[in-house]
């Protein structure tokens, strides 16, 4: 099982809105207490935030996937649903967030910084907040629109301010134990460090911290060995410390021989990786110097380091002698560096979907196979709140629609009534026949809950029947009156069903006259 990971693949959720509510004041003597629906909650956000105390990805290994809490439905007499809580995921200091391709979305340096990764799903509105002049008593509310999801990469580049850089073996791991109180693993084979380890160093009275990268070998850009695992951990690193030993046994090695591969390697992963490492300071640290042969290797490549106008120190991790003067040296570059480096503020970044093709306009229209899609923010939230099986909910839809001039963008692109309209997402898209026809605004609604745009009611109301009843025994006595006159009665009015002449009444008017 890991104990380090620097780099998973997450999983986010954001919180869904909760629903308005449609509600109507009830208390005795108050037969028109009006609407009272509340509105839904919003929906929690994940955020991603730097903690000092964390240094590792290894809860988003086993737990790769996240979700906010959902906001709350809202209730009648004004109540309104709670807010989901945001999910606050803590991760170390140099995180790299990177989208499903690859793309850096933000680069989190800095104890508090945080990314909003994904928002929160807004809340629906209760027929409270949706009453107006003309709507005085909705009987329909908003639904809670669904929270953003992503799948991000998470990448930890260590924030160190000094690199311990080597082949393997070399004793960085000694030497960062030496210089602090970091205790790695530390024997005799290749490739004992298997993960990063931080050391913090005083000198004087500058503090730092030192990083030991697990060993590099030729070849480690192209993924040999520990490869691209650990090589993006020298990136931040103010300077490079190369750990040298002088006391190997490998046939064909040698301090400069192995400086060489490093420098190439370091070289050809910034091509890779687009950084430029050619500017960070060197040290050389020639280890093992304890050794009396590493002692004479020491002093044959002395002078051919210090030609290549770097700064050599001879030293032993077992003995520590030679530390004291290489700790000084590196925290003479930390203190060099901190003084040039802007001061880094805590920062709150939230993403915020790109701006739709049609700068400044709310909405787009494209044909396609013969169908209207009408791409935008404004008309796709407000698809998704929509509840369908309300009439009415539909009808506030069409005004919504109107107001923002879909209708007359439509008709300028020729449209032709029928056409399909399409508008929402891929995935749950709503379809529309297209009607100019139709009458905008409030005033034609019908019973709560109905609109008549969308179901139009083909029930009479009282006085319509009246006036169909007195149609029909108008025409009978005009029917009767033009049999007196030797005529053909008028043509029968048109009535309801529920009105018309039964077979019975299917009478001869001249019988029913002499009777």
């Amino acid at each position: 099982m890991p104990t380090f990971v620097d780099h998973v693949t997450l999983h986010v959720q954001a919180g869904n809105g909760g629903h308005g509510v449609a509600s109507v004041h009830r208390e005795k003597f108050k037969p028109l207490g009006g609407p009272d629906g509340g509105n839904g909650g919003h929906g929690g956000d994940v955020v991603i935030r730097v903690d000092p105390d964390v240094t590792t990805l290894i809860d988003y290994h086993h737990e790769p996937h996240r979700r906010a809490t959902n906001g709350a439905q809202g209730a009648g007499s004004n109540r309104s649903g709670a807010n989901g809580e945001d999910l606050v995921l803590s991760v170390p200091d140099g995180t790299v967030v990177r989208d499903e391709d690859g793309e850096v979305i933000a680069d989190l340096v800095g104890a508090g910084t945080e990314l909003v990764i994904v928002a929160g799903g807004r809340g629906g509105l209760g027929n409270a907040a949706l009453a107006s002049s003309k709507r005085k008593a909705p009987g329909f509310a908003l639904k809670g629109e669904p929270g953003e999801q992503r799948t991000v990469r998470l990448e930890l580049k260590v924030v160190a301010d000094i690199g311990l850089i080597g082949f393997p073996s070399a004793g960085k791991s000694s030497l960062i134990a030496a210089l602090s109180r970091a205790r790695p693993k530390i024997a005799d084979y290749p490739f004992t460090t298997l993960v990063p380890n931080l050391g913090v160093v005083r000198a004087g009275s500058t503090t730092f911290t030192v990083a030991d990268v697990p060993g590099l070998i030729e070849g480690a850009s192209d993924g040999r060995g520990l490869g691209h695992d650990f090589l993006r951990h020298v990136e931040r690193c103010a300077a490079l410390v190369h750990v040298i030993d002088c006391a190997t046994v490998e046939p064909g090695r040698d301090p400069l021989t192995d400086l060489d591969v490093i420098e190439n390697e370091l070289a050809r992963y910034g091509e890779l990786a687009g950084v430029d490492l050619s500017d960070r300071p060197r040290l050389v640290a020639l280890n093992k110097v304890d050794v009396p042969d590493a002692q004479q290797i020491a002093d044959f490549v002395r002078a051919d380091l210090r030609a290549r106008d770097l700064e050599v120190f001879e030293i032993s991790a077992a003995s520590h002698a030679g530390l004291k003067e290489l700790s000084f040296a590196m925290a003479e570059i930390v203190q060099a560096r901190r003084a040039a480096a802007p001061g880094v503020e805590a920062t709150r970044i939230v993403l915020r979907p790109p701006a739709p093709q049609g700068v400044d306009r709310d909405f787009t229209i494209v044909e396609q196979g013969g169908q209207w899609f009408v791409h935008g923010d404004k008309p796709t939230r407000w698809v998704r709140q929509t509840d369908f099986s309300n009439d009415e909910a539909v009808g506030f839809l069409a005004d919504r629609l109107n107001r923002l001039g879909v209708e007359q963008e439509l008709l300028a692109r020729g449209a032709e009534p029928g056409d399909d309209v399409v508008i929402g997402d891929v995935d749950d898209a709503v379809v529309f026949d297209f009607d100019p026809t139709i009458a905008a605004g409030a005033e034609v609604l019908g019973r709560r809950g109905e609109d008549l745009r969308i179901d139009p009611s083909t029930r009479r109301t009282n006085k319509e029947r009246r006036e169909q009843l007195a149609a029909k025994r108008a025409w009978e006595i005009e029917a009767r009156e033009a049999r007196a006159r030797g005529e053909q009665p008028p043509p029968k009015p048109e009535l309801d069903e529920d009105l018309a002449w039964s077979a019975d009444e299917e009478y001869d008017l001249d019988e029913e006259q002499s009777s």
